[in-house]
């Protein structure tokens, strides 16, 4: 009886010990594929402030969990949105794609896709700032939540009919590279 108590105890220790000691920190690190880590969570993030003080640009929120994975999509019009879920959340197996379905109130539905960098960086959607496909909103990936938000950028200037008064400037976020 005492030799099966004494294993008892040793077996218990030795669970106890194997539980308290430090396994380290992983790093949540992306597929062989690269993009968006399979568990965990990140945001991204192009918001800025325009000269007159409001926000600009959008943030999305990707959360993958065993079971689902979850967005949470915030948008500027005029100010910031109140946090949207969305729907229909898809990313592929690799990690690199992705697309959702929101629906702001008293707005119709919408689908946003693009891709994540190899890196898990940045976040791609397909679309361009002020009407213009060749400038991609690119969404850099949030490391400092306390950091302040840079200015916004003007939209430039597009082609104008002859004899057109010139539209008021426009406002987007600054693309990472020129930030």
């Amino acid at each position: 009886m005492k030799t099966i108590s004494s294993v008892a105890i040793a077996l218990l220790l030795t669970c106890t010990a194997a539980v308290a000691a430090p396994q380290g920190v992983r790093k949540a690190v992306p597929e062989k594929g690269g993009g968006m880590p399979r568990f965990g969570m990140a945001v991204y993030s192009d918001l800025c402030v325009q000269p007159g003080g409001e926000f600009g640009g959008q943030r999305i929120t990707v959360q993958r969990f065993a079971e689902v994975d979850t967005v949470i999509y915030e948008y500027t019009a005029g100010g910031l949105s109140w946090p949207v879920v969305a729907n229909d959340v898809n990313i592929d197996p690799s990690g690199r794609l992705m697309y959702f379905t929101v629906q702001p109130p008293d707005e119709p539905e919408r689908t946003l896709s693009g891709k994540f960098s190899k890196d898990g960086d940045t976040l791609t959607l397909d679309g361009g700032y002020c009407a213009d496909e060749s400038v991609p909103m690119t969404l850099q990936k949030v490391r400092d939540f306390a950091q302040k938000p840079k200015a916004c950028r003007a939209c430039p200037a597009g082609k104008k009919a002859p004899g057109a008064e010139p539209a008021a400037p426009k406002w987007e976020p600054v693309p990472p590279s020129q930030g």
